[in-house]
């Protein structure tokens, strides 16, 4: 059986169009819990200034999943902004369901989360049982500390900080 090739790649402005389109297939599935309807086009509403920061802010970026070369999702990485929190956070992890339940979102996640000298921030709602279980799966078994806090922008939200492991 012939290995499977994984591969995050980092996408620039010419990109824009393909992860707006990819960007529909997640926003469709967490419509019921985020409580969002198409607009008159028959789309979901992206925020165009918020999707250019992606390739813009250079803590920030739009990176593509591929496996065995094809488009399997995105990863969405954004600068945190919120007070007190100096991490970058694991905005958006969209995998294609033609590559779930294979292991290649948390090989992915893990890789990310474990990467680099900075903490991370992972934040998911609560009424989203697909997404609570993987990030289960994947916070609680990283080789890196991971402490849930308390944010109040949002409180339907689960919030974990990732921190760098502190050698001795």
């Amino acid at each position: 059986m012939p290995e499977t090739t994984v591969e995050l790649i980092q996408t620039g402005p010419e990109s824009s169009e393909l992860i707006r389109n990819l960007y529909q297939y997640y926003a469709y599935e967490s419509s019921d819990w985020e409580q969002e309807d198409v607009e008159a086009d028959g789309r979901f509403y992206i925020h165009d200034e918020h999707l250019t920061r992606y390739w813009q802010d250079p803590q920030w970026s739009a990176n593509l999943l591929l496996v065995d070369g094809f488009i399997a999702g995105f990863m969405l990485i954004e600068g945190s902004e919120l007070p007190g929190i100096h991490a970058l956070e694991l905005a958006d992890l969209f995998v294609l369901k033609r590559y779930r339940r294979k292991g290649i979102g948390r090989a992915i996640a893990t890789q990310v989360l474990c990467s680099g000298e900075v903490d991370w921030l992972v934040r998911f709602y609560d009424q989203d049982e697909v997404s609570q279980a993987f990030w289960r799966s994947v916070l609680d078994n990283l080789p890196r500390p991971v402490q849930t806090i308390e944010l109040e922008d949002d409180p339907q939200l689960m919030s974990f900080l990732i921190t760098r492991a502190v050698l001795h």
